[in-house]
């Protein structure tokens, strides 16, 4: 146990049994009352934001995490398996730690994820992949003068939307936090 004075943002504590990322954390003084802390901290699991005032003697739980690059090598029902790249190990992650992301996951690329006291509370994939589409209508001459935009599917079944000069076999960049096309890759 830690007191509150030791607090910084960025800290994951477990703040009524659930594990929260502190996000903002200020000393007050308020005119003829005593000093405290308050504190703007979002729960790690449901994304939930909460506030609280925190006295500066009160005892808080920092939990020790480690976050750690790892490679993502295949799906196993409702679970992602990672391989540490250093141990070797592997490791069972759920899905929707990713998020919307987890659409775009494709074997072989590193993710990050966060382990507290062996369990996987955060993960992460790239900001941006790489990913070759599957299939697309293919384009007409002359149809690249708009910002008009069509379906395809890339390699790993998700359908988005791309340019029409986007032709089947070619690979694309996509932004994984909303599923956009970025750009072509040469």
């Amino acid at each position: 146990m830690a007191k509150a004075s030791e607090v910084k943002s960025g800290n994951i504590l477990r703040f009524n049994g659930e594990l929260v990322t502190v996000e903002e954390f200020l000393h007050r003084t308020p005119g003829n009352l005593r000093a405290f802390y308050q504190a703007r901290m979002r729960n790690v699991k449901t994304g939930k934001l909460v506030e609280y005032r925190f006295r500066t003697d009160e005892d808080v739980e920092i939990c020790r995490v480690e976050t750690n690059d790892y490679q993502y090598l295949y799906e196993d029902g409702d679970y992602f398996v990672v391989m540490d790249n250093t141990s070797f190990e592997q490791f069972n992650i759920p899905k929707f730690l990713f998020g919307d992301a987890a659409r775009f996951m494709k074997e072989g690329m590193n993710v990050i994820v966060a382990f507290e006291s062996e369990e996987p509370i955060m993960a992460q994939a790239p900001a941006s992949v790489e990913l070759e589409i599957t299939y697309s209508e293919p384009a007409v001459k002359g149809d690249t003068s708009t910002n008009a935009l069509k379906s395809a599917t890339v390699e790993t079944g998700v359908e988005i939307r791309v340019p029409l000069f986007i032709n089947q076999g070619e690979r694309v960049r996509i932004d994984t936090k909303t599923g956009e096309y970025i750009e072509r890759v040469k």
